[in-house]
């Protein structure tokens, strides 16, 4: 650490710990609403240590649970606004399937969520998504809004604009020390900064930043498999670039589902995910040994097997990605309990993408002691008993 006299010293009027696609949101929001905004970042930008990077991420309006499916034509409409503001394109709408049994709760749910959305019969099935079998029991329900959204362009692009309306953003510092107040002093590698409010937003680091403030979240961190798995015919038309994207439900066979993206990243594979990992250390994510097991593999080579025969039944790239999450997998957005003017967004639970133009709205809205612009109930800290405990 830098000797005290050689740190960086400034006030802001909000400072946002974290530059993923949250808090990238978040400040933006307060860039635009004319705050002299600080967003912070541990690592060099652009890194893939966090939850926000890679080429792509599902977007869909079709949600089991109300309080996502409320958000989601705002969240689609404020992906367009930073489209149109960046000038490049951030998604691409390729249809999605919903799949599970039938009578499943979550399926019909997400089914009510579009409003009776559509049910596909297996020839019409076949038709838009060549490559996917469904077996006896099952069905498939159509959400003409899915897509892809092309997450790493969509985190600069959000970055850059953040920028534009005069907002500083300081990557390669992480933070040692956060001191409550009215105003709360924030400790960097590098620098010290005040501000009336802090956001951390810091996905799988956020528990340990809030214990010394004396919270005890309940975020478990899963280390993630992002496999990417090569067409047998690389010719086909099956399963490929063009091919909707899929979600499972209420599959005895993957009780976390399984999600799948038509090929981006890698020309000739497609992207099938398993909805879970590994609880993980966020600073030992990258030390697991190459041979330890890895049971999703194991389970989504039976999936493909059974659901995609067009795919190989052995991933040929597997990376890494972090989730960080709550035991209701609901996201945490709230004030601190003891210290009102600092916000917490947590706990975004492997869904959180699709939704972070919303979630860095609601997160300015509490900041800056507005009315939030949705039920905030469903993401309070309250739900979890026995969070507070004594600062270290």
């Amino acid at each position: 650490m830098a000797a005290l006299s050689q740190l960086i010293q400034a006030t802001y009027d909000a400072i946002v710990i974290g530059a993923g696609i949250q808090g990238s949101f978040t400040a933006y929001h307060l860039a635009q609403r004319h705050r002299n905004t600080l967003l912070l970042e541990q690592f060099i930008l652009p890194h893939s240590r966090g939850s926000s990077h890679g080429q792509s991420r599902i977007i869909r309006s079709t949600y089991a649970q109300p309080a996502y499916a409320r958000m989601m034509p705002e969240s689609f409409r404020l992906w367009q606004q930073l489209e149109t503001e960046a000038s490049t394109s951030l998604y691409r709408q390729t249809g999605l399937v919903v799949l599970g049994p039938a009578g499943d709760p979550e399926l019909e749910n997400c089914r009510r969520s579009l409003d009776d959305g559509e049910i596909l019969d297996p020839t019409t099935l076949a038709q838009r998504f060549p490559g996917l079998r469904t077996h006896a029991g099952e069905v498939a329900l159509w959400d003409g809004t899915g897509g892809v959204l092309f997450a790493d362009r969509a985190l600069r692009a959000v970055q850059d604009a953040f920028r534009r309306h005069r907002g500083t953003l300081r990557d390669g510092e992480k933070v040692l020390r956060i001191e409550p107040g009215t105003m709360v002093t924030v400790t960097t590698s590098t620098g010290v900064y005040q501000a009336p409010q802090l956001i951390i937003a810091a996905g799988a680091w956020t528990g340990a930043l809030v214990a010394p403030l004396g919270l005890h979240l309940p975020l478990q961190p899963l280390r993630i498999d992002v496999c990417y798995w090569r067409k047998k015919d690389p010719g086909s038309p099956d399963v490929g670039r063009d091919s909707p994207c899929f979600i499972t439900t209420g599959l005895s066979q993957a009780p976390h589902s399984v999600y799948g993206l038509p090929a981006l990243e890698y020309p000739g594979m497609v992207k099938v995910c398993y909805h879970y990992g590994s609880p993980t250390d966020p600073e030992e994510r990258d030390r697991a040994s190459p041979g330890a097991p890895r049971p999703s593999i194991a389970l989504l080579s039976r999936f493909i097997s059974s659901y995609l025969p067009g795919l190989e039944t052995e991933p040929a790239v597997v990376e890494t990605c972090l989730y960080t999450n709550t035991p209701d997998k609901d996201f945490i957005l709230d004030r601190l309990p003891q210290y009102s003017n600092i916000i917490i967004g947590a706990g975004f639970s492997g869904h959180g993408f699709k939704l972070a133009p919303v979630v860095g709205k609601l997160l300015c809205e509490l900041s800056l002691g507005e009315e939030p612009s949705y039920s905030m109930a469903p993401f309070a800290i309250a739900r979890f008993p026995n969070v507070l405990q004594a600062a270290l």
